[in-house]
């Protein structure tokens, strides 16, 4: 018999908040994160907006020396894991730390430590790089840093499948909690890579909105969507067995009822153009979770705002349920956080799973244009309070990885 899986802590720091209470205060008042870059200067860039973190100071939480070695999206990773273990109520003094483990994302890890370390070789020899520079760069660190600092001594792991790695990070800690491989898993994912190699990169690609109205930049579905709008955060979660969440008391916000993830196998960027694989992956999910599709009332999209991931994750969506998905609620965070790649998957499973216990569905804001490829109810502009008795939350990476996980309400 599987073992049930519960979220029981979580944590975060994104363009909407540093907090997951004051992130999701701004999801249900269909705010948006998005403005001008600051990180470095844009005037010879096409690109001028993301969703950058705001005011996060993390001497606070981390402390200055430690702060010090750490990549910014590891310093994001461990400030939310504190809140998220802090809000869990666990003590790991008490737990075996053995059945205790980590798994936490990052597409890219410490790029900007790289351009800096780099820089710093160029002008004064590679011999004058910080003795830091390795462990602060490597994409692992904020799963390792987040195991030092809590002791945990069971797997530690990090999942690199660019922006579906924050799904396959929470969805393989599900899968080991379940198969009775550890008790609780801290797990989620984290990125800070808006530099000028990092948006340069993605500028090349033509993957990224060049506009300098936030208003028309990250607009999922909307017809005149025409690129990302790249963004930093994570997003740490603290999920547990049930009968282990149980024994100590623990609030319980949601169950994860199921995993699915596969691979497109057609393109090192674009996607299935039929949808298939995120077809697939989201039937894997529901199937994982011995449900049917009509179970299913919300789905958090992966919802870029480029033309192909739009219109192909419509299709898939479309594939995967069926008549339902004319009765499904459909929605992309993304619209008012910008996407967070290896960070996103973990964010946007907190939004899920606090829709699913709350019955709101967020909204895809700055909504105006609609577009006959992708016609479902994309919850448009203002979020709906609306029965949620489970939802799937999508992420689709480069290279074709997909990771769907399904959250629903947990009953006793």
């Amino acid at each position: 018999m599987k073992r049930r899986v519960v979220i029981t802590g979580m944590g975060t720091i994104n363009p909407l908040g540093n907090s997951v209470a004051d992130a999701w205060k701004n999801v249900r008042a269909n705010a948006c994160g998005i403005g001008p870059i600051t990180s470095f200067d844009t005037t010879d860039f096409p690109v001028k907006l993301a969703g950058e973190v705001k005011d996060f100071t993390p001497d606070d939480t981390i402390g200055k020396k430690e702060a010090k070695r750490m990549a910014r999206f590891t310093q994001l990773a461990v400030a939310a894991a504190v809140e998220a273990v802090d809000d869990s109520g666990i003590d790991f003094e008490k737990e075996d730390t053995n059945r205790c483990g980590v798994l936490v994302s990052s597409g890219i890890g410490g790029l900007p430590t790289i351009e800096d370390e780099h820089k710093r070789g160029m002008e004064k020899g590679f011999n004058r790089v910080s003795p830091f520079f390795i462990p602060m760069a490597i994409s692992n660190m904020s799963a390792g840093q987040i195991a030092i600092r809590f002791g945990l001594h069971g797997m530690c792991s990090c999942v690199v499948t660019a922006c579906a790695g924050g799904n396959n990070a929470i969805g393989d800690a599900f899968r080991h909690v379940r198969d009775g491989y550890a008790d609780v898993m801290v797990c989620g994912g984290s990125e800070s890579c808006i530099s000028e190699l990092g948006v340069g990169g993605f500028a090349s690609l033509k993957a990224l909105n060049t506009t300098d109205d936030v208003t028309r930049a990250s607009i999922p579905f909307d017809k005149e969507r025409d690129g990302f709008v790249i963004a930093e955060g994570a997003g740490i979660l603290v999920i547990e067995e049930l009968e282990h969440a149980l024994a100590r008391g623990a609030k319980i916000y949601a169950e994860i009822g199921g995993y699915g993830a596969n691979c497109d196998a057609y393109h090192v960027t674009a996607p299935d153009p039929e949808g298939n694989g995120g077809a697939d992956c989201m039937k894997l999910a529901i199937m994982d979770a011995d449900m049917k599709p009509e179970d299913i009332d919300y789905v958090n999209a992966h919802g870029t705002s480029t033309h192909m991931n739009d219109s192909c994750e419509t299709k898939a969506i479309k594939k995967a349920f069926g008549a339902w998905a004319d009765k499904l609620m459909v929605s992309s965070t993304k619209s008012m956080t910008g996407h967070m790649l290896g960070g996103a998957g973990a964010v946007e499973a907190i939004f899920t799973a606090l829709a699913v216990k709350e019955d709101f569905v967020p909204a895809t804001v700055n909504y105006k244009v609609p577009d006959e490829e992708c016609d479902l109810d994309v919850v448009p502009n203002e979020g709906r309070n609306a029965r949620v008795r489970a939802a799937v939350s999508n992420t689709l990476g480069f290279g074709g990885h997909n990771a769907t996980i399904l959250i629903k309400k947990y009953e006793k």
